[in-house]
């Protein structure tokens, strides 16, 4: 109630942006976070107006809203990319991006009321104490009751994290019987490496989820077990993977470029031009690379393609990438949230910024997204699209396009006659991942016998007896299917076995049985062959 009649003052705060604005430009151009920044000796007409309204609005209105409301404002008139953080959201903003949090090394779902362990961190604080996969949660540190409740995922959440080193008692059930234990909280990775493995001989495969502070070090540990396997190709999938730490997709570009090639420079009103080039030999500045982008692909991974790609290093193989060529600085602020400003644009090597329109405002912006998947579906669209767009020729006479993302130089467009609407319906719900859960901790014993994903790939299908049980399944979550075409029912079972392999090998077994029926994976093997 409180912050929809605040919106009458809006018209105001637009008025003292330009306050804001000056301030924000002094801070960047001196370079400088010092605490002293924003003091200043007389308040501005922006704080008198916020706490006229703090003190004789005629209704209650918590401080934080008006702070984050008129730092939204403010911020979304800018760009689509700079950010007020609260205070409180701080902390889990910046988790991800750390590659670690603390606490005690599970996965988790609620699922009929109950807390159920989904997967356990191998060598994890939870795991040290035996718990297990399928175990079901009912009480932490004895008294508070997370069992028969509906409980949100945050909340669930803080019960088990917490400093490294501190304990938490957990109670759980397991085959009928309650047992108790005490887990020593630890630091637990956020890896940014859902898989890596051979995919086929001499061809290495490696998917990245972000670029957070640790994901340099995890890929490079996977690249040299893959060197050691003989690997002379590398498929490198980024799709889904919207970005994160500029320099964790520098020093991996880094190891694919040659010495003092450039790979990205940045430039702002208040920043000045700085280059990123390879600066050490690189591990792998031989073989074929086939980079997989898709239109969720964004900011630190437009950065590793756009690299390759203007090198002539890799061949970009998917959908156009998200557009998303802005750089953001985190600046703490003086109350403990924080803002994340865009303070330049980068560029790729050939001088291209990707960056996407967003003249027509932020939910135009972010609509444009579902817009590609009609509007690009035809080859005239799409050379219609690179007809308004920059070009660029690489060192070895490739064209390239500026703007609006990264173009692939080989196009495999979205196939919607796939996703069909009984395929549909088990994607948009949990029906799929909660029948595999089910499904393996009823059969563990089935599935003992398998090593590792490839040799469950090669040798595990889902028979009849298993689909059955996932109709009957589905049936009881009110999905009731009636013939079902034979591309739709091989397209869940292969789902259904893969998501088994995320359960038994996290997600590397995911996508070692995912990636077997991957039009696009197939087309980057025959790339590389």
């Amino acid at each position: 109630m409180g912050p929809k009649k605040l919106q009458v003052w809006l018209p105001v705060l637009f008025a003292l942006v330009m306050i804001v604005g000056m301030l924000i430009g002094f801070q960047l151009k001196e370079k400088t976070m010092s605490p002293m920044f924003f003091r200043s000796s007389s308040r501005s007409s922006l704080q008198e107006l916020t706490e006229l309204i703090k003190s004789r609005y005629v209704d209650p209105i918590a401080e934080d809203s008006i702070n984050g409301l008129v730092a939204n404002e403010i911020l979304k008139h800018l760009d689509p990319h700079s950010v007020f953080i609260p205070s409180e959201e701080l902390a889990a903003a910046n988790e991800d991006i750390m590659g670690n949090f603390q606490g005690i090394g599970i996965e988790f779902r609620q699922m009929n009321d109950t807390v159920n362990v989904m997967n356990i961190l191998p060598g994890g604080p939870a795991e040290k104490v035996g718990l297990m996969t399928g175990d079901q949660l009912i009480y932490v540190n004895d008294t508070i009751a997370i069992a028969g409740k509906k409980l949100d995922g945050v909340a669930i959440r803080k019960l088990f994290r917490g400093p490294a080193d501190s304990k938490v008692n957990v109670s759980f059930l397991r085959a009928g019987k309650l047992n108790k234990v005490t887990i020593t909280r630890g630091n637990i990775p956020v890896t940014s490496v859902d898989a890596a493995y051979m995919i086929a001989p001499k061809t290495g495969f490696i998917r990245l989820n972000k670029f957070a502070e640790r994901t340099y070090e995890e890929f490079m540990t996977e690249l040299e077990k893959l060197l050691a396997q003989k690997m002379e190709n590398l498929i490198l999938d980024l799709r889904g993977n919207t970005g994160g730490l500029m320099k964790e997709a520098v020093d991996i570009a880094d190891e694919f470029l040659a010495d003092n090639q450039l790979i990205v420079y940045t430039e702002g009103e208040h920043t000045p031009r700085t280059d990123f080039k390879a600066k050490r030999p690189g591990l792998f500045e031989k073989g074929k690379i086939v980079v997989l982008i898709d239109e969720s692909s964004a900011s630190a991974s437009e950065i590793l393609a756009g690299a390759l790609q203007d090198w002539d290093r890799a061949l970009i193989m998917g959908r156009r990438s998200f557009g998303k060529g802005l750089v953001q600085q985190q600046f703490q602020l003086s109350d403990g949230a924080a803002v994340r400003l865009t303070v330049a644009r980068y560029f790729t090597p050939l001088g291209r910024n990707i960056q996407k329109s967003y003249a027509g405002g932020i939910d135009q912006y972010n609509e444009e997204i579902v817009g590609r998947f009609h509007s690009t579906q035809t080859k005239a669209q799409k050379d219609s699209i690179e007809q308004k767009a920059k070009k660029y020729k690489t060192p070895a006479g490739k064209i390239v396009f500026g703007g609006g993302g990264i173009t692939p130089d080989s196009t495999v467009v979205f196939d919607s006659s796939l996703y069909t609407r009984a395929v549909l319906q088990v994607l948009m719900t949990s029906t799929l991942n909660d029948f595999a859960y089910y499904d393996y901790v009823n059969h563990k014993n089935s599935f003992a016998v398998f090593t590792n994903p490839s040799a469950f790939n090669s040798n595990y299908q889902v028979n009849e007896a298993q689909w059955n049980r996932f109709m009957q399944y589905a049936a009881q979550q009110g999905m009731v299917f009636t013939n079902m075409d034979a591309r739709s029912k091989a397209f869940i079972m292969n789902r259904i076995k893969a998501l088994i392999a995320r359960q038994i090998w996290r997600t590397n077994g995911y996508f070692v049985v995912a990636n077997a029926e991957d039009v696009l994976v197939n087309k980057a093997l025959k790339a590389v062959q």
